[in-house]
């Protein structure tokens, strides 16, 4: 028996450029936080054509997390991983997205970071 899993494009690493933090000083500044995004097809790769409006530009999406991560200054990660998915889920050729976002903030951590997954998909 063959298992079917969703194929999916990963932007693995993506420095966000965000206004973010709790306290209002860490929000006048910008800070890089380093995202991870991935969204599970609608189709499997081998029904698609070899034409991209099949599939993301890769390129789009990743501008695309920049701009809405750069949009406003926000309290929490949590809010802005809320809004990525939300927003990558509304492409009807993704079914579902899940996005990791990690911010360096706590001395003697590699860094902090929130995950998020969501999908159009009943279970």
């Amino acid at each position: 028996m063959i298992m079917i899993h969703p194929d999916q494009i990963q932007i693995v690493g993506l420095d966000l450029p965000v206004r973010i933090g709790v306290p209002e000083e860490e929000r006048e500044n910008w800070q890089v936080l380093s995202a991870d995004i991935t969204m599970e097809m609608a189709r499997g790769f081998d029904t698609m054509t070899d034409e991209l409006s099949c599939t993301l530009d890769y390129s789009v999406a990743a501008n695309q997390a920049r701009d809405l991560a750069a949009g406003r200054p926000r309290l929490l990660l949590e809010t802005l991983a809320a809004e990525l998915v939300a927003y990558f889920l509304e492409d009807d050729r993704v079914d579902c997205v899940e996005v990791t976002l990690r911010k360096r903030i706590l001395p003697g951590t590699n860094h902090v970071a929130v995950k998020m997954r969501r999908s159009k998909r009943v279970a």
